[in-house]
């Protein structure tokens, strides 16, 4: 496994001191936002985890390699390529073995992270069960991932424009424990607040670190979800409910499926809100960055 392995010399460093790494997903450079905001954002993210005492693990997939921790050039390539593929689960076998250019999902940056022994992943939010999926099984390898990989992922949630309802289900039934991070409610990406329950209401990252060291040396298999509301200033009001509706009815009438439905939804989302929702996205993965910091140097304090 090591072969297919690349750190940065940031990373490898940390590594070797026992320094607290959180991890970062690639296709919110790619595919997420548009140049030069994607690499904007991505840098900022890096330099809050630095700011806030932890090592940044960028992960992406670039000449045959599982680059965990990429470079200012590597961030820029990723960012401009219209060559880069996205890349879950299934997707990691050909684009190691081909070579080409990968941006890593959730579900695959959880795997990279387990594979370099990194416990914490910050990202936007989690994919989910789609709307309509007792038709479609539209279903994210997120989910599953989350059932088998031991990786904390902090999020504000899953995105908006999934069933919340049947992806809670779904992670309920895979024993995925969903903790509200200061919250009782799941937060809905752009808004603080939803009509469903978290599983649990934790109110410091101490809490929640001893919860991933119990979960884990149970020998319980599979990660958390670690929802953490957008911050108050940045959450949208009811009328995002009807531009999500909007989008959705047009990626149906359009025939848009599989991988392509989350770029179009949150694209078309991001025209119909004049860019608001664009600037919502970066607020709360930066205000996940700050609490997956703390949540992985209390982690790593409990396991030195």
């Amino acid at each position: 496994m090591e072969k297919w392995i690349e750190y940065s010399n940031e990373v490898q460093v940390a590594k070797e001191s026992g320094a607290p790494i959180v991890a970062l997903e690639s296709t919110i450079i790619s595919h997420g936002m548009p140049y030069p905001q994607n690499v904007k954002t991505a840098k900022e993210v890096e330099a809050i985890l630095r700011d806030n005492g932890v090592v940044p693990a960028t992960i992406a997939i670039i000449d045959g390699k599982i680059k965990i921790g990429l470079s200012e050039e590597e961030l820029e390539l990723l960012a401009k390529s219209e060559e880069v593929l996205k890349v879950s689960r299934r997707d990691l076998p050909y684009v190691l073995a081909s070579k080409k250019m990968g941006a890593t999902t959730v579900a695959a940056t959880m795997i990279c992270a387990q594979m370099a022994g990194i416990s914490v992943f910050v990202t936007g939010g989690i994919g989910g069960v789609h709307r309509q999926a007792e038709t479609t099984m539209d279903i994210s390898a997120d989910l599953e991932e989350l059932a088998r990989t031991n990786v904390a992922v902090v999020c504000a949630g899953a995105k908006s424009i999934l069933d919340l309802g049947l992806t809670l289900e779904y992670l309920e039934t895979k024993g995925v424990p969903v903790i509200g991070y200061q919250t009782k409610t799941l937060p809905a990406f752009y808004t603080r607040n939803s009509s469903f329950e978290v599983d649990y209401s934790l109110h410091s990252t101490e809490e929640v670190a001893n919860f991933m060291q119990t979960k884990w040396e149970l020998g319980l298999q599979g990660g958390l979800v670690i929802a953490n509301p957008i911050p108050e200033e940045y959450s949208m009001g009811e009328e995002i409910h009807t531009v999500v509706e909007q989008a959705l009815r047009e990626a149906e009438e359009q025939g848009i499926q599989g991988k392509s439905v989350t770029p179009f939804l949150l694209g078309r989302v991001k025209e119909l809100t004049k860019g608001q929702s664009l600037e919502s996205n970066i607020a709360l993965i930066k205000n996940n960055a700050k609490v997956g910091a703390m949540i992985a140097k209390q982690y790593q304090h409990l396991v030195n």
